[in-house]
């Protein structure tokens, strides 16, 4: 789930993610979210969810709070090209193209949902297009470049900050691996896989550090072996985690009437 990766880019603690995937109780939600939920308020990373496209609405509800509150902030909310036909988009957009909500809608388009190739299942495929139509910047970026990426969202920020509204991103990407454990991609051939590795962005990335002398062999294997090392320790940590205890089952909620309403 692409909910891994961005906490973790955002500085959330590796082990405790880690713990959060085993289910356990150090985990960010006491190893109640899982996976698919996971959430780490102190550094602004406000979920996963197993709901497809349940999160663009609430970007836009973010944004807006940034609005209303004056807070220089933004709202950038990640979604796959699958989510990107919920009608749910287009109402947020709407809506954040009306009010100027400083918002960042950023599809990763890895080309496939499911099993299924966007262009079989969309009319426009080219999913930035949709944006004019409410009035809003669309654009798409090489979404296998760092560099790239990081300028895209820079670029796009500013626009936002400056009270210019939102803005609908296209990191065209692709994914290696099949949906799920599950999924044997019989949908693409394995001479479109091994072609797409060519452009795997991280070898891309370090080829481009070395090339402009911004860091050494030495410099970046070291850096690996440190990330290494973190990994060896989240995973430590979330197997030295204890379970849940069975009272959790009715904490963070409340109970009324004989029923549970989550809060």
């Amino acid at each position: 789930y692409r909910d891994h990766a961005h906490p973790l880019a955002r500085g959330a603690d590796a082990g405790t993610l880690m713990a959060e995937l085993y289910g356990r109780s150090g985990g960010y939600s006491k190893g109640k979210g899982g996976s698919m939920h996971l959430i780490d308020v102190e550094h602004h990373f406000y979920g996963g969810y197993g709901i497809v496209g349940g999160q663009i609405p609430l970007a836009a509800g973010f944004a807006f709070t940034a609005k209303y509150c004056g807070q220089d902030r933004v709202a950038i909310c990640f979604f796959g090209d699958a989510a990107a036909n919920q009608g749910v988009l287009m109402e947020s957009m709407n809506m954040a193209a009306k009010w100027k909500l400083p918002v960042i809608y950023v599809c990763e388009n890895n080309r496939y949902g499911m099993g299924t190739d966007i262009a079989r299942v969309s009319a426009v495929p080219e999913i930035h297009k949709r944006a004019p139509g409410f009035g809003v910047p669309g654009e798409a970026y090489d979404g296998m470049d760092v560099v790239a990426s990081y300028e895209a969202i820079a670029k796009w920020a500013k626009h936002c900050r400056d009270g210019k509204g939102p803005v609908l991103l296209e990191a065209l990407t692709y994914r290696y691996r099949g949906h799920s454990m599950s999924d044997a991609a019989t949908y693409r051939t394995k001479d479109e896989v091994e072609e797409e590795r060519k452009n795997d962005p991280i070898p891309k990335h370090r080829e481009l550090l070395l090339k402009k002398k911004h860091a050494t062999e030495a410099e970046l294997e070291a850096i690996e072996d440190a990330v290494k090392a973190q990994v060896e320790q989240a995973v430590a940590f979330a197997d030295a985690s204890p379970e849940p205890s069975m009272d959790e089952l009715t904490t963070d909620m409340i109970i009324a009437d004989g029923e549970a309403d989550v809060r």
